[in-house]
């Protein structure tokens, strides 16, 4: 039955706009990727100790979607929550490639960002970036769990806004 939009009152019309929901197929499935992020936990130092906080009872990390994975072929996000040695640079690395596209990588804490009160010493990457894109940067040392809530909250305003732009926008 085909509808012609000027024959309807007023009142239809609002009533239609009220309740037929319009959008595309890339913003439907941003919008299932964003509401249900898989991360790969790579907890180095005492940042994993807040990230692992933020997954208990008191934060509820599963209430906005995320569930840790144990496994990278199974995770599309990796949070990187401490002091990345040069020696963890190629196993980041190695597991960064084999997690499947898309994929997002979250720095937490001032030693994932910019190499933290280590920043000094030789074997110390002065931030992951070096060694894969990071999407969503959470400063402190270590930053709580609801800062960590806050970045994934980022996380998924950006993955929906890229879907709705077409436009990938790196570190954030």
């Amino acid at each position: 039955m085909e509808v012609n939009l000027e024959e309807l009152t007023f009142e239809e019309q609002e009533q239609l706009k009220r309740n037929v929901f319009l959008t595309t197929l890339e913003e439907i499935k941003a919008w299932a990727r964003s509401s249900s992020l898989w991360p790969l936990q790579f907890g180095l130092a005492c940042c994993a100790i807040e990230m692992m906080g933020t997954g208990g009872s008191h934060y509820d990390f599963d209430r906005f979607g995320v569930i840790f994975r144990a496994s990278p072929r199974q995770a599309d996000v990796m949070i990187v929550a401490g002091t990345v040695t040069k020696k963890m640079g190629p196993i980041l690395r190695r597991l960064y490639d084999q997690m499947p596209e898309p994929k997002w990588v979250v720095a937490m804490g001032s030693c994932a960002t910019a190499g933290g009160p280590y920043v000094k010493s030789y074997s110390v990457i002065k931030g992951v970036d070096q060694i894969v894109p990071v999407d969503v940067y959470i400063p402190g040392c270590p930053p709580n769990p609801a800062a960590l809530i806050y970045g994934i909250n980022k996380l998924q305003e950006k993955i929906r806004y890229e879907a709705k732009t077409g436009k990938r926008v790196t570190g954030s």
